[in-house]
């Protein structure tokens, strides 16, 4: 067992991945230095809270479902 409980159902999981992806590749595209090194690994996190299922942020202020298998 994982040491987390995923909370959030698989249509937020799916936005999640796309959005970050979206994010993290114009931020890429369109920014320049370190800004678009930071931006983008920001996309990259949101992304990867989509695709593991699990929230910190939504966790701590209890939105979400606990029970989502």
């Amino acid at each position: 067992m994982a040491f987390y409980r995923k909370n959030i159902g698989s249509l937020h999981q799916a936005v999640r991945i796309a959005a970050g992806g979206a994010v993290a590749g114009a931020a890429l595209v369109y920014l320049a230095g370190a800004t678009a090194w930071l931006v983008a690994l920001g996309g990259a996190g949101f992304a990867l809270t989509g695709l593991v299922g699990y929230c910190p942020m939504c966790a701590v202020a209890g939105i979400g479902r606990g029970d989502v298998s």
